[in-house]
């Protein structure tokens, strides 16, 4: 049996975007098929409670110290480059129900690459990153991108274009590089993060944010895949039974001629 998710992996609500100019959502609060789903428990699927995240970017931007920052809580300057593909797994708690993201953290090296693109089908989430003191990373994202797609159903990945060592640039180049990189996000249908992972500035948020969005798609695509309307129904049932203390006997006693339902 697994130990308990830890008290700092607890979400209860939807965590705010980096930004609103490159946000994949700007809403305040989780889907309310989702939160109703939650609240009658009907999140027990497997599927429902992980999530496959594949890292990818170039060389010595900062994926593994990123995805070590948020697991340790700590900064490890004498890191060793990753070889092929490195795999973490890290649980939260998002409204009430388990969930896990598989983080693949993917080889920058070119002569890696074709054993690294081997993991990258069957994503759910795809965080591509950038160094925010090199331009020419943030140019070569756009390739890691379409690399990583291929693998996959544009329809169904959520991308992050992430900027790293946010400590390590001028205010003035911080504004350009941005401004750079908030288009490119908006042209590839991204959100924006700039996070460093030295000082742990938005590396909690960030990995919050990817978990609490992941989970939202996953619950929606298997409410859809149920069929969306009988579920709705069910969901509405229950938390109208919830609400007024009813069960499923009780309720047809007032109303014999109704028909009944398991769905509590």
């Amino acid at each position: 049996m697994l130990p308990p998710v830890k008290k700092d992996r607890v979400i209860t609500q939807l965590p705010t975007c980096f930004s609103p100019n490159a946000a994949l959502h700007t809403k305040d609060g989780f889907h309310p098929q989702v939160k109703a789903a939650c609240h009658v428990q009907k999140t027990d699927t497997v599927s429902f409670n992980i999530a496959k995240v594949i890292v990818v970017g170039d060389v010595a931007v900062g994926k593994t110290c990123l995805i070590s920052r948020f697991r340790k809580g700590a900064f490890d300057k004498n890191y060793k480059a990753t070889i092929g593909v490195d795999f973490e797994m890290e649980r939260f708690e998002v409204l009430g129900v388990p969930f896990s993201l598989q983080l693949w953290d993917t080889a920058g090296q070119e002569r890696f690459k074709c054993i690294a693109s081997t993991y990258y089908r069957g994503a759910q989430a795809i965080i591509v990153v950038f160094d925010l003191s090199s331009e020419s990373s943030l140019t070569h994202a756009r390739q890691w991108l379409e690399d990583a797609m291929k693998e996959n159903d544009p329809s169904s990945v959520l991308l992050f274009l992430v900027g790293t060592k946010k400590d390590l640039s001028s205010p003035d180049r911080l504004v350009q590089i941005e401004e750079e990189a908030i288009r490119l996000s908006e042209e590839i249908k991204a959100e924006y993060w700039a996070v460093s992972a030295k000082s742990g500035d938005g590396v909690g948020d960030f990995f919050f944010r990817v978990a609490s969005l992941t989970f939202e798609a996953n619950v929606l695509s298997e409410i859809e895949k149920s069929g969306s309307r009988h579920v709705g129904d069910i969901i509405i049932r229950c938390l109208y039974l919830l609400h007024t203390g009813l069960t499923d006997r009780t309720e047809a006693d007032h109303k014999p001629s109704k028909r009944k339902s398991n769905c509590c």
